[in-house]
């Protein structure tokens, strides 16, 4: 049981197949019956339950009706965000809106509460203690000690959050925008395939949408930059005004349910079952982290103006549409690293079959073709061999459609659960290939896919747990980017790249062109850290008040001004579409958390990056163990001592502008 948005419990859930009933909408309505009958009649059973509690007659029924809600929750959250039937979307939502009810009832439940502190653990193996430690510590988080007014309320509130959540995340799917070319002539710059995508229409005009395969390589290499600052403003705007109210709701209601459970606002509260604990800690690391990041931030700041002043005589800043376009310019000329030649090599085929073949080469796990039912054709479906035995599967949906969700992530769909029933994933993105897998990709993109199916190995790596709420990526919130993140040094590698780059006359990408893109690399990191500072001071801030009275435009902006090295930009709304604001909530500061554990984890890969035995332990102490363990000591059971903030702060110090 987790008592929180059954949005975010796709991280875990109990699936076994989608059998017939993905495209049958009368099959999938009568699975989501069934599924929340039996659910709810083992928390009936449970409430009424007479007689000695124990392991046997308390513990296990509630891990299997975990299971059984999971089961649905999942599949309810991975079809109201990909399938393209319309009427099933309606369905797996009010899914979702009954899972949220019951999940309501459950946590604040006494009676099941007073039955599960009445469980005697003290004999059982560690697992159970931790197991029934995590259930008696969400149940008083959920408030289920409160007078009944307030827990009804607190029920109330959670229904209300599920469905503005469920808003945000339809409104910042369905609101596509677009710019209008008048010519060819208004792509200069980009890769010839790019243009050859984007021929003029019978008018005679050129479409460009803020979907990622678009807005990315646009951003990067589109020459006019008049062009370039109209399609960003879009793509900040998307969803606004709409998602501002409702943002702000989402924050007015957190801050009263935190308020009723105990806590001064909902950072506090959120803060409190996470690596860093509290909001102080938040605070301190933003700050520590931009003081560490910002001389740097400002050498290549002033390397980006001076090369914009070279294009206009007259600039006196950089704004934030320009960055990466410039950050491109200057990669090539100072590192001759040219990213349109690195995409020559990066083919969409080569880079999926390339990661299976990485992942075979680290694990010496494999892969086959799982012959399942999918959701939709370009969706397809593998299974993950250890030797002769299957220990997970998994989909790929990796083209953007209509209606689907528009970023990169990897979604849980089924929790292991030893002996009984294995994990299963579906990664989920947005990237060039859609029938053609001698699509290209930029190397940005080629990242994001290797760090998503990060997130999708350690998924499958831990299903092999005896309580389902340890399968999965079901550690800390602050730590589940590290596995990933670390993940994404084998695309800067030759000899791994070997795997994944290869144009189409055959040949891999030379070693000589890597040395080049890793020189480079490094430059942009001070601007890119600050900027991430500026995200994470946004998400604590704005839940650590009050939220009656704030004013989300001019807080965002004051803290751009405060942390980046980039000025907010006018007539811009990103939190209208910064879905990070609901799901990490105050806790945006996971990935730069994560990231100074993921360059510690790193150091005992850096003498060979291909190192088996390395690997083989870095499987058993981070990611078999799932959430069995606190990350810290996940992290300490594979480096030998605590986590070092030292290899993080080298890698910032290292200025490629000197």
């Amino acid at each position: 049981m987790r008592f929180i948005s059954i949005l975010t419990v796709v991280a875990m859930t109990a699936f076994t197949g989608f059998a017939q009933v993905e495209n049958d909408l009368a099959a999938y309505k009568k699975s989501c019956e069934e599924e929340l009958a039996k659910a709810t009649a083992i928390f009936r059973s449970l409430e009424s339950l007479d007689g000695e509690k124990t392991v046997e007659t308390v513990l296990k029924p509630l891990n299997e009706m975990e299971a059984l809600l999971e089961k649905t929750g999942g599949k309810a959250s991975l079809f109201y965000n990909v399938h393209p039937n319309q009427e099933i979307r309606d369905v797996a939502e009010n899914q979702e809106k009954e899972l949220t009810k019951l999940y309501n009832e459950i946590s604040l439940s006494r009676p099941l509460f007073e039955a599960v502190k009445k469980v005697d653990v003290s004999a059982t193996d560690e697992q159970t203690k931790r197991y029934h430690k995590h259930m008696l510590r969400d149940f008083r988080r959920s408030g289920v000690d409160q007078p009944e007014e307030v827990r009804n309320r607190i029920k109330k509130l959670n229904e209300e959050l599920t469905e503005l959540g469920q808003q945000f995340s339809l409104n910042t799917r369905q609101d596509v925008r677009s710019i209008t070319l008048s010519s060819t002539n208004d792509l200069a710059g980009l890769p010839e395939d790019y243009i050859a995508a984007h021929l003029p229409d019978t008018n005679g005009t050129i479409t460009i949408t803020t979907d990622y395969p678009d807005y990315i390589p646009f951003s990067r290499y589109a020459e006019n930059d008049e062009l370039r600052k109209k399609l960003y403003i879009e793509f900040k705007n998307r969803a606004y005004p709409t998602n501002g109210d409702v943002l702000k709701e989402i924050l007015i209601k957190r801050y009263e349910l935190a308020n009723l459970v105990g806590y001064k606002n909902y950072a506090d509260f959120e803060t409190e079952t996470k690596m860093v604990k509290n909001v102080k800690t938040v605070r301190n690391f933003i700050d520590e982290v931009s003081a560490i990041a910002r001389p740097r931030a400002e050498k290549e700041y002033q390397v980006l103006l001076k090369r914009l002043q070279q294009i206009d005589p007259k600039a006196t800043a950089v704004g934030d549409w320009q960055k990466t376009y410039l950050e491109e310019l200057i990669r090539k000329e100072q590192f001759e690293v040219d990213a349109k030649a690195i995409r020559s090599y990066f083919q969409f085929g080569v880079v999926r079959d390339g990661i299976f073949d990485l992942t075979t080469a680290l694990y010496g796990v494999t892969f086959r073709p799982w012959d399942t039912e999918v959701w939709d054709p370009d969706v397809t479906a593998y299974e993950l061999l250890d030797g002769d035995k299957v220990i997970g599967r998994f989909y790929l949906d990796l083209h953007p459609r209509e209606n689907k969700y528009k970023h990169a992530a990897h979604f849980g769909i089924q929790g292991g659960i030893a002996g009984k029933q294995l994990p299963v994933s579906a990664l989920v993105c947005n990237f060039p290939g859609k029938g053609d897998d001698s699509a290209l990709m930029e190397h940005a993109q080629v990242e994001t896919f290797l760090h998503e199916f990060g997130h999708l190995l350690h998924h499958l790596f831990s299903g092999n747990q005896q309580w389902i709420r340890f399968s999965g990526i079901s550690t800390e919130l602050d730590f589940v980017e590290a596995p990933s993140q670390m993940l994404e040094e084998w695309v800067w590698n030759a000899n791994t790249l070997k795997m994944l780059a290869k144009n189409k006359e055959g040949k891999t990408i030379p070693p000589e062109l890597v040395e080049k893109m890793v020189a480079a690399k490094e430059f942009g990191n001070g601007l890119f850290t600050t900027h991430q500072m500026f995200y994470a001071a946004t998400s604590i801030t704005i839940y650590d008040q009050n939220p009656a009275n704030i004013d989300l435009s001019k807080t965002m902006d004051s803290l751009q001004e405060k942390y980046s090295m980039f000025k907010p930009v006018p007539d811009t709304h990103m939190y209208a579409n910064f879905g990070h604001l609901y799901g990490y909530s105050a806790m945006y500061c996971t990935y730069m958390w994560s990231q100074v554990i993921a360059k510690d984890l790193f150091s005992r890969f850096e003498a060979d990056m291909m190192d088996k035995k390395v690997a083989a332990d870095y499987r058993k102490n981070i990611l078999a163990p799932g959430g069995s363990k606190d990350a810290k000591d996940l992290v300490e059971g594979f480096l030998g001592r605590p986590y070092s903030f030292e290899p993080f702060a080298n890698w910032l110090n290292s200025d490629s502008t000197n």
